[in-house]
C-alpha cells in the first residue's frame, strides 16, 4: 500500500509541476496581446482545453464606463436566444459575493450562498457548469461561464484551484487590455486617437508589403461642422459628434481601426480590403451619418459627411504619410464636388 501511495504521491506531484509549467505559458500568451478581442478569445480557448469543457463565455464591461457585464461576442458553443440582453448588473449580488468570497461556484452554490437566482436568469439560460470570477486589484473585471464537461465529471477542488489560476492571470490581462484602451482612445467619441491610428497604420503598412495584401483607409470630415457650432454651441456640437462616431463603429468590423483624426474629422483604416471595398463601406458610413439624428433642447440636428479613400500602392505609399494624404485630396475632391459623398483617390 505504501508503494502505492507513493506511487500517487509522485504522479501527483508530477501533475502539478506541469500544470505550473502550463500556468507559466497561458502567463506569457496571455500577456503577448493587449487586443482586446484576442485576450478574450485567448482565454476563453485556454479555459476550454485546460478544463475539458465544450462551451465557454464570458461576460465582461463592454466599455470604460459600462455598469454591467455583457456576454463578449466570442463566445464558443452556447446557443444563444438572440432576442434576450445577457447582461449581469455590477451591483448583483453575486458579482458581491464573488468580491467577498473569491472562489469558483456552480449555479447552485450561487443559489444557496444568495438563496436565489433572481436577475440571473440570462446565466441559468446557458446552463454552464461553473462560474469563474475575474478578479483585478480587488475588483471583479468579469466572469467566465464554463459548459459540459467532455466527460460529464464534476469539477474536483484541484481544477477549480486551477481554472482560478487562471482567472486570476486572465484578469491582469484584461486589466493591462483596459488601461492601454484608457491611453488610445478619445473619451468623448470612443474611437482610438490619432496616435495609435498612425502607429497602427505604419504596421499594417508594413505587414501588407511583406504579404502582399491590400489595406485602404477612409478619411472623413463632417460638413458644415462649424455652423452647429456657431448656431447651437459646443455642447450640441460635441452631441453630434459623438454621434457621427458611433455610426462610424457600427459600420466597422472589429478588426478594423476607426479614429478621431482631429476636431471633426475621423478615420478608419481596413486591412484586406481593396478601394471596392472601402468604397462599399465609406458609402454605407456616409448613409449611416445622414441618417443619424441628435435631439438637442427640443431641436433635431442632422449632419452629413464627405469621405475620401485610398488603397495602398506599395510603389507610391513609400509611407503613412503618403497614403493620408492619397485619401486627403480624395476628400477635398469629395467636398468640391458638393460634400455628402464618396470620391476615391487617383
Amino acid at each position: 500500500m505504501g508503494g502505492m501511495d507513493n506511487a500517487c504521491e509522485c504522479v501527483d506531484q508530477e501533475k502539478q509541476i506541469f500544470d505550473l509549467r502550463q500556468l507559466l505559458e497561458i502567463s506569457k500568451s496571455l500577456n503577448s496581446t493587449l487586443d482586446y478581442n484576442i485576450l478574450i478569445d485567448s482565454i476563453l480557448y485556454t479555459c476550454m482545453a485546460q478544463m475539458k469543457v465544450l462551451k465557454a463565455g464570458l461576460f465582461a464591461r463592454k466599455g470604460l464606463d459600462s455598469t454591467c457585464f455583457s456576454l463578449h461576442r466570442n463566445y464558443q458553443g452556447f446557443d444563444l436566444d438572440h432576442s434576450a440582453e445577457y447582461q449581469i448588473s455590477e451591483e448583483h449580488e453575486m458579482i458581491r459575493l464573488f468580491t467577498r468570497k473569491y472562489a469558483c461556484y456552480t449555479p447552485a452554490e450561487v443559489r444557496d450562498e444568495l438563496g436565489t437566482l433572481d436577475g440571473l436568469e440570462c446565466i441559468v439560460a446557458l446552463e454552464p457548469s461553473l462560474l469563474v470570477p475575474l478578479k483585478a486589484k480587488g475588483t471583479i473585471s468579469g466572469v467566465i461561464l464554463l459548459g459540459e464537461r467532455i466527460d460529464e465529471g464534476e469539477f474536483d477542488a484541484y481544477e477549480r484551484e486551477l481554472v482560478l489560476n487562471i482567472a486570476v492571470l486572465a484578469s491582469i490581462a484584461i486589466n493591462n487590455a483596459f488601461l492601454f484602451e484608457m491611453t488610445t482612445t478619445d473619451m468623448m467619441t470612443k474611437l482610438k486617437m490619432k496616435h495609435y491610428f498612425l502607429t497602427t497604420l505604419a504596421e499594417r503598412m508594413a505587414i501588407a508589403f511583406e504579404s502582399e495584401t491590400c489595406l485602404s483607409i477612409i478619411m472623413m470630415d463632417l460638413d458644415f461642422f462649424k455652423k452647429v457650432n456657431d448656431t447651437y454651441g459646443h455642447s450640441c456640437g460635441d452631441a453630434v459628434l459623438k454621434r457621427a462616431a458611433k455610426a462610424v463603429s457600427e459600420c466597422v468590423r472589429s478588426v478594423d481601426v476607426a479614429a478621431r483624426y482631429g476636431g471633426e474629422e475621423f478615420v478608419v483604416l481596413m486591412t484586406e480590403t481593396d478601394a471596392e471595398g472601402a468604397f462599399f463601406v465609406a458609402e454605407r458610413i456616409r448613409a449611416a451619418i445622414a441618417e443619424a439624428k441628435v435631439e438637442y433642447d427640443g431641436v433635431t440636428i442632422g449632419v452629413t459627411v464627405s469621405c475620401g479613400i485610398a488603397m495602398y500602392d506599395p510603389a507610391r505609399d513609400r509611407s503613412p504619410r503618403a497614403l493620408i494624404d492619397r485619401a486627403d485630396r480624395a476628400l477635398y475632391l469629395s467636398k468640391q464636388n458638393g460634400r455628402n459623398r464618396v470620391t476615391a483617390a487617383e
